[in-house]
């Protein structure tokens, strides 16, 4: 590209006429990378100096300085207004008319994790089922061995399970663990609540539990979970069927089913996944994936004492935060952690 004088200074009149139109930093970030960027006239005619006569570099060069310090001194006063009256304008937004009546005495508001979580009892409740609650430090035995967890299964790798105790402890029970552990589901309650309760038993364990999981937009390390645990003779996976298509419609609206799909948990033999109908799904109505479930394993029944052959089982398990999500379309996890009480209050009128 030939140097041409006419063709730049054109060029930088454009763009000071179109930086004094301009209203918003983006709109200025746009124009300098057009006149000023690796692509633009300014930066070619730069290049093509190096081609011209000895004779018609150094005014060529003092024409692109003279330039450049005008498109320089154009960008910075108005970048400097802009940035001015957006300030202005963000400020204006944030006024408080100190003049207003207010409330000396705010009331705060209930998290909305506590409120669903006694809607879930309340709904068991009403089915006649009972409320259990179990420790959240919890032996090894309860939270994996007597839920037929293998010594070498995964989920009880230091990078899963809050390690809090390396000595030899035994519970009230008398059963003795290796380790100390902050509970890593709910489950831990179903071998518990069968050796002090006996069958037949039909609970449901909402509650907190802790895992290693980085703080996210759909993760955090202490969470809450709701296990169900029904067992008694002759139960089947139509028993679990029907009352998971309860516990959908009391959660999400009278459209709202449950769907089974084949899965593996070490606790429930069979076992499936637990999809949940749900019509207002982004995009439309669709199936979400909601929780896990099956029948209870004869190897759990047999660690709390309870003959396989004659009582039979079933359980279930899904987030409290993950229902949350689903049901009010909350879209980070932060929000439910953070203890905002705006937050809590914008649900204060929907419940």
């Amino acid at each position: 590209m030939a140097f041409d004088a006419q063709a730049v200074s054109d060029a930088v009149a454009e763009g000071i006429e179109k930086i004094d139109k301009a209203s918003t930093l983006d709109e200025l970030k746009t124009i300098k990378t057009q006149f000023v960027g690796s692509g633009s006239v300014m930066t070619q005619a730069s290049k093509s100096i190096g081609s011209l006569p000895a004779d018609q570099k150094k005014d060529a060069g003092k024409l692109m300085g003279k330039l450049r310090a005008d498109f320089g001194r154009a960008f910075g006063a108005k970048q400097e207004q802009v940035r001015a009256d957006e300030e202005a304008r963000e400020l204006a937004a944030q006024r408080v008319d100190m003049t207003l009546p207010m409330n000396r005495k705010p009331l705060g508001a209930r998290h909305p994790i506590a409120k669903v979580m006694e809607d879930i009892e309340d709904l068991f409740v009403s089915m006649g089922w009972q409320v259990s609650q179990g420790p959240e430090v919890e032996t090894e035995w309860y939270n994996f061995d007597a839920l037929n967890f293998g010594p070498d299964h995964p989920a009880r790798q230091m990078q899963d399970t809050f390690y809090v105790k390396g000595n030899q402890s035994k519970d009230a029970a008398g059963f003795v663990g290796s380790n100390m552990v902050m509970r890593t589901q709910t489950s831990s309650d179903q071998v518990r609540a069968l050796i002090s309760r006996g069958v037949p038993l039909y609970i449901v364990s909402p509650g907190r539990v802790f895992r290693t999981d980085e703080l996210d937009a759909t993760h955090t390390p202490v969470f809450h979970q709701c296990e169900a645990l029904a067992v008694d003779k002759h139960l089947t996976m139509a028993d679990l069927k029907g009352v998971l298509d309860k516990f959908a419609v009391a959660m999400f609206g009278p459209e709202a089913k449950s769907r089974l799909r084949p899965s593996y948990f070490p606790f429930t033999e069979p076992s499936a996944e637990l999809d949940l109908w749900f019509p207002d799904k982004k995009g439309g109505p669709g199936w979400i994936e909601w929780g896990g479930c099956g029948m209870v394993n004869p190897n759990v029944l047999r660690s709390a004492g309870i003959d396989p052959d004659v009582y039979t089982g079933f359980a279930f398990g899904m987030g409290i935060e993950r229902t949350l999500l689903l049901r009010h379309d909350i879209n980070d996890m932060h929000d439910l952690v953070e203890g905002d009480v705006r937050f809590s209050k914008q649900f204060v009128m929907g419940e």
